[in-house]
């Protein structure tokens, strides 16, 4: 397995600045975030989803997107994916990320999925996303760029069943599912060799992140309610050295992305501390 990492994790470094520390750090694979940042953002301090300076703007000119994949290449790294935000499952603008796909040349694209807030039912929204997925998969064909749907808490995929019921009826060439166990924490955790063994060829990518439960000091109707929170990768719920082991069984040999939310190192000794971390867990 190789390493690479998601720069919204890594707000705070140019494409450039994130190139090099992640070569340092022996990771190999760069996943762009791929939003653009918010008006009231720009000029504050760096940040994962307000001014993150390590995001491709989708409005960028083809001059822009070079520089991003040039970042990548100028350092022997492999541009692995740009990841957008694509929740409404708009198809204009899911084939806007393919196309800028295909320029910088990474083999994936995270695609989106419908929310999940309990104010629609979930059987209208997994329609709602098979006919996305339709075009989708479309769209991969003819731009070469396959496209991963995400366990993610409060969407209709937060577990790795609930993927696999969507994705089943499509190609796994075209499209496949982004393992987060991570998100996993917050709603949709199963038995993760179980929910590996179940995704079978559509298992494409996995990212690398932990969370954890505490009490939130509040209460319920007399019932102490808990709240999930993001916590460094090896002091969360997800024993990551088991997943590894996890992935290892089920024969995945792909990327191990790193997302760390945790805020508790600086983007340098985040990348370093995950790369020795993970390097240990699979030695």
């Amino acid at each position: 397995m190789k390493l690479s990492v998601f720069t919204v994790a890594t707000p705070d470094f140019t494409p450039e600045e994130l190139a090099k520390a992640a070569a340092t750090a022996g990771i190999t694979g760069i996943e762009w975030r791929f939003k653009d940042i918010p008006a009231d953002a720009v000029g504050q301090k760096p940040s994962f989803w307000g001014n993150n300076l390590c995001s491709i703007d989708p409005a960028s000119s083809d001059a822009e997107l070079e520089r991003f994949k040039q970042a990548a290449l100028n350092e022997n790294l492999v541009n692995l994916s740009i990841t957008p935000y694509l929740n409404d499952c708009n198809v204009a603008e899911t084939e806007h990320v393919f196309k800028a796909a295909q320029k910088i040349g990474v083999p994936f694209i995270r695609v989106g999925v419908p929310g999940y807030d309990k104010s629609k039912n979930y059987n209208d929204l997994f329609a709602k996303a098979v006919d996305y997925l339709h075009h989708v998969q479309e769209l991969s064909q003819q731009y070469g760029v396959k496209g991963l749907v995400e366990t993610h808490h409060n969407t209709i995929t937060a577990s790795a069943g609930l993927a696999h019921r969507l994705v089943s009826g499509f190609k796994p060439e075209h499209i496949g599912v982004l393992h987060d166990a991570g998100n996993m924490v917050h709603e949709g955790f199963e038995n993760h060799r179980m929910g590996l063994e179940l995704l079978g060829p559509y298992l494409a990518h996995v990212h690398v992140k932990n969370a954890a439960w505490t009490l939130s000091g509040e209460e319920q109707d007399g019932i102490k309610l808990w709240k999930s929170e993001w916590a460094p990768i090896d002091a969360g719920i997800v024993n990551w050295k088991q997943v590894l082991g996890d992935l290892k069984a089920v024969g995945y040999d792909g990327y191990l992305g790193i997302e760390d939310f945790s805020g508790q190192f600086g983007s340098q000794e985040m990348l370093n501390n995950f790369s020795a971390k993970v390097k240990q867990w699979l030695a």
